[in-house]
């Protein structure tokens, strides 16, 4: 089955890897319908406008949302904004299945761990509730067929907590409070 994935991530520092991502599915499988926005799609708008276009031109038709984790990823309200409306389930908008990928580039990706506190905090919120899983990169595409699957399953037999308010800014220090 085909999903059209929406790719969050933070676009300064994990570009290559959404790049990776889509190639990954490209090469093997027809099964990855990127609906992620392309860099330099959406500029020159107010926060506002530019919301409203990845609500209704991308999150919209999507099935699952793979949240690509790095380093600072944690940090970006644009991605919290991208979580929250595939957690949300409107008249017009059904909920997306959500998994979350550290990427190699988080410092303790080769040891298999991560800080519940520097991954997205509404993605911490939706772990332990068994709504969404955390997998660390994994070149196989079989193997991210499977994990985009199981998060496509989910979304409607677990209702996620999507209570947080909405980040206003980008989060600063070390970790998320």
């Amino acid at each position: 089955m085909k999903h059209k994935i929406f790719i969050s991530y933070h676009h300064e520092n994990d570009f290559n890897y959404r790049k990776k991502y889509e190639k990954l599915f490209s090469e093997k499988f027809d099964i990855l319908d990127s609906l992620s926005v392309k860099p330099g799609e959406i500029k020159d708008v107010s926060t506002e406008e530019f919301r409203r276009q990845i609500r209704e031109k991308h999150l919209k038709e999507s099935t699952v949302t793979v949240v690509l984790i790095g380093e600072d990823t944690w940090r970006r309200h644009h991605v919290d904004y991208e979580i929250y409306n595939s957690l949300k389930q409107t008249q017009s908008n059904l909920r997306s299945g959500v998994l979350g990928i550290i990427l190699p580039s988080y410092t303790t990706y080769s040891q298999n761990l991560y800080d519940e506190k520097t991954i997205p905090k509404r993605l911490a919120q939706n772990i332990s509730n068994g709504y969404l899983d955390i997998k660390f990169w994994h070149g196989n595409p079989e193997i991210n067929q499977q994990w985009i699957l199981k998060a496509f399953q989910k979304r409607k037999k677990i209702t996620p907590n999507n209570s947080m308010p909405l980040m206003k800014r980008n989060w600063k220090g070390d970790k998320w409070q």
